[in-house]
């Protein structure tokens, strides 16, 4: 991962990198991300932790990011005598894109901020000048 943003404008980037970018996403999240986004009908813990070659622990922990994230969805399902259990589809791609353009203009509206704060101090800085001690 570059550690400038001048070292990432530089970079090629996919659309999958921007889940990473916006969200911090692992690999693995991506790689369950698009299985799930694949699979075209909701899936089980356990159907995702066998996709993915992974345990289902680990699976879930993902899981867990991508709900967080806003990615992925989870229904309950219940059954006939009783019980239930959860099943994750992905969600909706303009509501994920929605949300990802409402950060980028968030954090765009910070740094101006920060910039026009920087233009500040250091223009006071260089009209004041520096002070003649005797």
């Amino acid at each position: 991962m570059p550690d400038s943003m001048s070292e990432q404008l530089r970079q090629d980037m996919e659309c999958e990198g921007l889940l990473e970018c916006f969200h911090g996403l692992k690999q693995l999240d991506k790689e369950i991300f698009q299985e799930v986004v694949g699979a075209g009908e909701s899936l089980t813990i356990d159907e995702i932790a066998d996709r993915v070659d992974r345990e289902r622990s680990t699976a879930y922990r993902a899981v867990q990011r991508l709900l967080k994230a806003g990615f992925i969805q989870k229904e309950q399902v219940n059954y006939d005598q009783g019980g239930y259990y959860h099943v994750y589809k992905a969600a909706d791609p303009s509501s994920i894109a929605d949300d990802m353009q409402r950060m980028l203009n968030d954090w765009y509206a910070k740094m101006g901020q920060l910039i026009q704060e920087f233009e500040n101090t250091y223009e006071q800085t260089e009209t004041t000048g520096p002070t003649a001690e005797s």
